[in-house]
């Protein structure tokens, strides 16, 4: 069994940047993705990372905002979240599993082993 655990959530105003990390408590997967759940709407992909290789994913509604990062030594895994709008309110769950990382798959959250607990970002507006 992993353990994810989350940090870095919190209230932030449009504009601001956070940055989120998950920490594995062990390392027996090769990706490690972040997706996020706003109230009554369905889990969403946010980004995603190889862990054994170089490859990084991210949503469209994401994409040159975000950027996903880890550091392999300590199986942790980063979200930086630049230019916060009020539709990136959400709570932002950490996953991991092992999994053929590529674009169509790493977007699957069913395909994820691991969740962590969850973090708040709540961007007013």
């Amino acid at each position: 069994q992993v353990q994810l655990v989350e940090s870095g959530g919190g209230l932030v105003q449009a504009g601001d940047s956070l940055r989120l990390s998950c920490a594995a408590s062990r390392r027996s997967f090769n990706a490690m993705g972040w997706f996020r759940q706003a109230p009554g709407k369905d889990r969403e992909f946010v980004a995603a990372i190889g862990f054994n290789v170089d490859q990084t994913y991210y949503g469209d509604s994401v994409k040159g905002r975000f950027a996903i990062s880890k550091d392999y030594t300590n199986n942790t895994v980063y979200l930086q979240m630049n230019g916060l709008k009020p539709e990136d309110t959400a709570v932002y769950f950490c996953a991991a599993g092992s999994l053929y990382v590529s674009d169509r798959i790493v977007r699957q959250k069913g395909r994820y082993d691991y969740w962590g607990q969850g973090t708040q970002v709540t961007v007013p507006s």
